[in-house]
């Protein structure tokens, strides 16, 4: 690997065919801001060009997976289409395509040939609930406590959750939490199949997964996360094609405006349908 040292919000190591790669932030609860966005995509890459990386652990620095979209951070990408209320199409065509730029970086985890294993600890919220749906095995701590949080923030989300999530935890589940917003907790992730296993040591635990990963043969290792992922991302793909359009269209709303204010000033947002 030849990562630069100026990576800002991620963090990678090598040792015995296992890549590490921790979040760092730099925002609170290693809320995923800009330099998340482009850094992510551009190390799976690396990740997967490189032959001596057999397996990935992927978890959040300090006591947190992820707060998700860090949306004071990313506010700039919102605030050209918004004080438009929609009517610049050419506003409307650049905003869907920062949609899938988004997309892409997610989808770098879905795509990286090497199999990746999410380890969480503590809040896993939005985006990083996105970004943990991509990887091939996800397992938490006791402590852990995941939400799709989105629409409470008056976004659909559009990163890969509503994608991926009814092939692991069921349609109905997925229906459920992501039309409430609600929290959940480790022992329900466990229960639905969101993470296959708890640990107290959830990241050593991580290494000793991966560790077994990468003891295996690595072309066939690498073929079998090919096999799994043609039954399922075509579909999550062509999910995400939609989404961009949706949100393209719908999000530029006085909800959203609401949420972003409401989320400023600490307060309930009071959503009209507007």
């Amino acid at each position: 690997m030849n990562f630069e040292s100026n990576l800002r919000s991620l963090h990678v190591t090598l040792d015995r065919g296992v890549a590490e790669v921790r979040l760092l932030g730099p925002s609170k609860g290693n809320a995923m801001g800009p330099d998340f966005w482009t850094e992510l995509p551009r190390v799976f890459a690396e990740l997967d060009a490189d032959d001596d990386v057999r397996a990935v652990l992927l978890y959040g620095s300090g006591e947190n997976f992820s707060y998700g979209l860090d949306l004071p951070g990313m506010e700039p990408v919102f605030r050209p289409l918004l004080q438009s209320r929609g009517t610049d199409a050419r506003l409307r065509s650049e905003f869907r395509l920062r949609i899938k730029t988004l997309q892409d970086a997610v989808n770098s985890v879905a795509r990286c040939s090497k199999p990746v294993v999410a380890a969480v600890q503590g809040w896993c919220i939005g985006g990083g609930v996105d970004v943990i749906t991509a990887a091939d095995v996800r397992i938490a701590a006791p402590g852990a406590r995941f939400s799709i949080r989105e629409v409470r923030v008056g976004i659909v989300a559009d990163l890969g959750s509503l994608q991926r999530l009814p092939g692991i935890i069921g349609a109905g589940a997925t229906r459920q939490l992501a039309l409430t917003g609600e929290d959940f907790d480790a022992a329900r992730a466990r229960e639905l199949g969101l993470v296959t296993e708890l640990a107290d040591d959830v990241v050593g635990r991580g290494r000793e997964l991966c560790a077994q990963i990468a003891a295996n043969p690595p072309l066939v290792v690498q073929g079998v996360k090919q096999v799994l992922n043609q039954g399922s991302e075509p579909a999550a793909q062509a999910g995400l094609d939609y989404v961009q359009v949706w949100n393209t269209a719908f999000l530029p709303s006085r909800d959203f405006a609401e949420a972003s204010t409401a989320f400023a000033e600490r307060r309930p947002a009071v959503f009209t349908g507007d």
